[in-house]
């Protein structure tokens, strides 16, 4: 009876620790399934002398998959500066309505990459963004990790989030699409490629998403102007009270240093 209890137990053990073990191990067949399945979480070296940072050997492969995170026509001495708001939008906690209200006032265009929560609960947000000049993009459906999904599972999040666009706007969603947590591998590039997408990812990015631990807004402003350079394309959440309070400074003191703000048609021009 006792062999059987401590069999029982272990069994228990071993079970829960695969479940536990689970999602690691998934993640490890997944990265050496293919060279093109591998997983890669985005980032990108970071510098203060306003340079265009430095992105590893990933990048390789971006342009043949109409792949962006900067825009290298407009690099570190070209004369014409230029800088690419982007935000990622999950929900709405009254920062974004104060995020909107800047740009309208500042005139300055931007995107927002949204998730379904946005769209069905946030429609009148959603069609604010558009009437006022913003792109309204496709951050998936349910915010998934991407880089081991199928061409199935990738098309199903990517495809069911612009049906929801549509269902709620009336209108196509633009082809813009943004891996969730910058996480994707080679295949879904060419899979976003398939479905029509170009996908953004970023120069520069912070720890703005935690509204338990806002950065305060010194330290902010200092980190995003410190990074600033030409043809940036940044990641900013507009859930962030930090940024909806320091926006309107940044936008005025990039403006002063003569850069102006571009869209994402502007940078996957050829």
């Amino acid at each position: 009876m006792k062999l059987q209890k401590y069999s029982k137990q272990l069994l228990s053990l071993v079970l829960g620790l695969v479940l536990l073990l689970s999602p690691v191990m998934l993640q490890h067949v997944c990265a050496a399934a293919s060279n093109t399945g591998k997983a890669y979480h985005w980032y990108v070296k970071r510098n203060n002398e306003h340079k265009q940072p430095l992105a590893d050997r990933q990048q390789a492969f971006f342009e043949k998959y109409d792949a962006y995170y900067i825009d290298k026509k407009h690099g570190d001495t070209a004369e014409d500066k230029v800088i690419y708001l982007t935000f990622d939008a999950g929900y709405e906690n009254g920062n974004v309505v104060k995020i909107l209200d800047v740009l309208r006032k500042e005139e300055v265009p931007a995107a927002f990459f949204v998730l379904k929560n946005i769209l069905l609960n946030e429609r009148s947000l959603v069609e604010r963004m558009i009437n006022e000049g913003h792109l309204v993009c496709n951050h998936t459906k349910n915010h998934k990790d991407m880089s081991c999904s199928s061409r199935e599972e990738f098309s199903a999040e990517l495809n069911g989030l612009a049906d929801i666009y549509r269902e709620q706007t009336g209108k196509d969603m633009p082809r813009y699409y943004r891996p969730p947590e910058g996480k994707y591998s080679e295949d879904n590039l060419k899979y976003a490629q398939e479905l029509g997408y170009k996908t953004i990812f970023w120069s520069f990015a912070y720890a703005d998403w935690d509204n338990d631990k806002q950065p305060s807004a010194e330290e902010a402003k200092k980190k995003i102007i410190d990074n600033m350079h030409n043809g940036a394309v940044l990641l900013l959440h507009p859930t962030s009270a930090t940024n909806a309070a320091i926006l309107g400074d940044l936008i005025q003191q990039w403006k002063a240093e003569g850069y102006r703000f571009g869209t994402l048609d502007e940078l996957v021009a050829r």
